[in-house]
């Protein structure tokens, strides 16, 4: 259902008279952890003379699903590789186009508030430190920044003693804001979103080797029709782009 009223929502929103093709620009999926470094690559495109770009965030997975579905749209930015190998296996994605755009880290995080002292490692007392409380995650079992984290706390050795206390969001943001509401002690996002979020702070980073290196593949859609979409995915991967997404807080892989 989530798949379906976010297909709705997007075509309502290309289908609106008031957003013609050179009003709206370009259509870009882009995983819900981009929002505030893709919002403002988009600022700066459209500083420079472009339509500026309509930019649907979600879940990978939705995306994905939205894409191979039909969605129209233009470009796509997923936070992990199996989400656009199932759109380039779909027949999805415009041949030559896709390259890795950014890199990412995974942190515990706690309520900015928070005293909890825990670094991640082989064995570290998640569970214990939980109590009754819940660790907010992205769906494990199919948004990246959950499968990341299960594949981290499995390596460490604790996700057994913590799967009975997983809150699974929908997205890496909602698993997010559990933390900053309080509805949850502890959660697992990436680096960058604990550095968008000021109600929440880094209670450590998991181990690069714990879990498959989190990349962020970009890639033109077969069904793109927008003139400016290979000019857009240009910009994102030159040193201008790339600068903007250095600041907050992505890694060039």
């Amino acid at each position: 259902m989530r798949i379906l009223h976010l297909f709705a929502a997007l075509a309502a929103l290309l289908l609106s008279p008031a957003a013609s093709a050179q009003e709206r620009g370009l259509v870009v999926l882009a995983a819900a952890s981009l929002q505030e470094s893709l919002t403002e690559a988009a600022d700066v495109w459209a500083a420079q003379g472009h339509a500026k770009p309509v930019i649907s965030f979600a879940a990978s997975s939705a995306l994905a699903r939205q894409v191979i579905a039909g969605a129209p749209a233009d470009l796509f930015l997923s936070a992990d590789e199996e989400w656009m190998d199932a759109v380039a296996r779909a027949g999805s994605l415009r041949a030559g186009t896709r390259t890795t755009l950014l890199g990412n880290r995974l942190v515990l995080i706690a309520p900015a508030s928070s005293k909890v002292r825990l670094i991640p490692a082989r064995g570290f007392p998640l569970a214990r430190v939980l109590g009754s409380g819940r660790l907010a995650v992205a769906d494990p079992n199919a948004v990246p920044a959950g499968k990341y984290a299960k594949a981290a706390l499995t390596a460490l050795g604790v996700w057994p003693s913590v799967a009975a206390k997983v809150a699974p969001a929908e997205n890496v943001r909602a698993a997010l804001a559990l933390v900053e509401r309080g509805a949850a002690p502890l959660g697992i996002v990436y680096a960058t979103d604990a550095r968008a979020s000021k109600a929440v702070r880094i209670v450590g980073t998991f181990p690069a080797s714990s879990h498959p290196p989190i990349r962020y593949p970009v890639a033109l859609l077969k069904a793109s029709r927008s003139k400016d979409a290979a000019g857009f995915r240009a910009f994102l991967l030159s040193k201008q782009g790339r600068a903007i997404f250095a600041r907050h807080g992505f890694s060039n892989p």
